[in-house]
């Protein structure tokens, strides 16, 4: 892969994560907790309440991290179970062993596998319908593309996404799973079907500008350099 290429897509998707990260911080809660009314309720709750600390490179951190509803901005109120990312890192491996690290990947693979090749077609597909032969798509094209393939790709990753959250959280929880299918059996048997489709809407919200952002600044930035 050439250096122009690697250095793109490692700054657009930075970007793309630093704009969506609040959004995604909303979709882990909803999927994961009964206590809001919807994805304002959250959000309007969330603000006023706490700080959202997720600096964690692994999605099992981020999600305990975004999980935790204790304030540190209210003093003599009960402090939050991790104080940071690496505290949370070893407090998992001491408490649920190194298995414990790697709660929900198998819900992670088969949610990414399959999405990421829904992404990229959806993505070429569009700038490809949209643009004329022998040029580049617009700006306008690759926002539109970019924004459409990541609400396709998320719509299609939402019920494992939800799998996925609830086996990250069953270490802090009552729920013990045996394992993906169970997740998934036990999970319809007691909230019905609409259960894996908790947090669509703000996937999707957060979805397309993310995707559109971070297709303009790859495009932009390999043309820049090209």
């Amino acid at each position: 892969m050439p250096v122009e290429e690697f250095a793109a897509g490692w700054i657009s998707g930075a970007l793309g994560l630093v704009l969506g990260h609040p959004f995604d911080t909303v979709k882990v809660r909803l999927q994961t907790q009964n206590a809001y009314r919807g994805a304002v309720d959250c959000i309007i709750k969330t603000y006023r309440h706490e700080s959202a600390y997720c600096l964690a490179p692994f999605d099992l951190i981020k999600v305990r991290l975004q999980n935790q509803t204790e304030s540190r901005l209210q003093p003599g109120g009960p402090q939050p179970r991790y104080r940071g990312s690496m505290h949370c890192a070893v407090t998992i491996f001491r408490e649920e062993g190194p298995r414990g690290l790697f709660r929900g990947a198998w819900p992670l693979t088969m949610r990414d596998t399959p999405t990421m090749g829904l992404y990229f077609v959806t993505y070429e597909g569009i700038c490809r319908e949209c643009t004329p032969e022998g040029q580049h798509p617009t700006s306008a094209t690759v926002l539109v593309a970019g924004g459409f393939a990541g609400v396709a790709s998320w719509i299609t990753a939402t019920p494992l996404d939800v799998v996925k959250a609830r086996m990250q959280m069953e270490g802090l929880t009552q729920r013990a799973y045996r394992g993906t299918l169970d997740c998934v059996v036990s999970s319809f048997r007691q909230e019905g079907l609409k259960v894996f489709f908790r947090g669509v809407t703000i996937n999707s919200t957060r979805a397309f500008p993310v995707n559109a952002v971070t297709f303009l600044s790859y495009e932009y930035l390999l043309r820049t350099w090209g």
